[in-house]
């Protein structure tokens, strides 16, 4: 905390703590100066200014020695250093003004009183500082365990992903190898390409732009749309001003992934995708719904995994509607 501060600006502080420690002094100063001669009031003001200075020269010595050298967080210790440094100032103090000025009151209770004093602020204000830069110290160990700790619930959660996603388009791969439709199994092997290369990137990546994420659903949509001819369809209505907002990296892959899995897509039933920006700054992902007559088998993943990252990266939460029609999800956007 004090750390921070210059010699110059400890050495201000020093001489201000000073004036205040010897401030009974400063009150006595006019009463005892009418008693003296000219010359006895020379001397005992000189005097008076040699020990405000060694008051300010010890409070200064004891801050940088409470700062820089006495490490221990026990106050007693801390308090028996203080006090033997203070004794021997006072020690010297003593001779000094048996030398210069034989009045004994100038060595008595008073300056006495006055030494212990420092010795107490010098021992508290190291005390205190030392239990603020412990307390930062282990707020620190706690922030870095936090960002770790959300850092590996977020790499659990995006690798989630990945297993989910890879057998689910493996059955779009499996229908054009029976097709034997060779160009058509290239390009989707392509695409399929692009995707993965997309979703092992996104390891490296927390937040990512809209645009990002819907460059990655044109590679999807080519790949679904191979995978149900006509029966699906997405329809894209983004501002391209709304381009550079912010939504965690693999947000739209497990809404559409979803769609397919707990949907029938045939010529019945047309499945039409809706993905646009509401009022509210938020990425709409509708679909009407066509129920499996056989549940899906999922590992249920989908929404929970996006929410979990939801909260982790943007502290935000999405929504979800389903009034038994149209399902539709709110993602908020950054």
């Amino acid at each position: 905390m004090l750390k921070k501060y210059s010699t110059y600006q400890l050495l201000f502080i020093s001489l201000i703590a000073a004036l205040f420690v010897i401030y009974p002094d400063i009150t006595w100063l006019p009463f005892e100066l009418k008693k003296m001669s000219d010359s006895a009031k020379a001397n005992y003001i000189s005097f008076f200014l040699l020990r405000y200075s060694f008051l300010a020269g010890l409070i200064f010595l004891l801050i940088k020695i409470n700062l820089l050298h006495i490490k221990t967080v026990d106050f007693k210790k801390r308090f028996v250093y203080n006090t033997i440094i203070s004794i021997v100032a006072f020690a010297i103090y003593g001779g000094m003004s048996f030398l210069m000025y034989t009045r004994l009151k100038h060595y008595g209770s008073l300056v006495l009183f006055q030494f212990f004093i420092v010795s107490i602020l010098g021992t508290l204000m190291g005390h205190i500082v030392t239990l603020y830069n412990e307390q930062r110290k282990r707020e620190q160990e706690i922030e870095e365990l936090k960002v770790k700790n959300l850092q590996s619930r977020y790499d659990a959660l995006t690798n989630q992903i990945n297993p989910h996603f890879f057998f689910n388009s493996l059955n779009g791969l499996t229908a054009l190898i029976r097709k034997k439709s060779n160009e058509e199994t290239l390009t989707y092997v392509n695409k399929l390409s692009d995707v993965f290369r997309y979703i092992l990137q996104s390891d490296k990546k927390g937040l990512v732009t809209l645009g990002e994420e819907l460059n990655f659903v044109d590679a999807f949509r080519y790949m679904m749309e191979v995978r149900f001819a006509n029966k699906l369809e997405y329809h894209v209505n983004i501002d391209p001003q709304a381009l550079s907002k912010k939504l965690p990296v693999l947000s739209i892959l497990p809404l559409l992934d979803n769609i397919v899995v707990h949907n029938m897509i045939d010529s019945d039933h047309k499945m039409i995708i809706n993905i646009y920006i509401n009022e509210n700054n938020e990425l709409v992902v509708s679909n009407p719904i066509y129920p499996k007559l056989s549940p899906a088998v999922t590992n249920g993943t989908g929404l929970n995994n996006l929410e979990g990252r939801f909260l982790l990266l943007m502290e935000k939460q999405i929504k979800v509607e389903n009034n038994g029609r149209v399902f539709n999800v709110y993602l908020p956007l950054g």
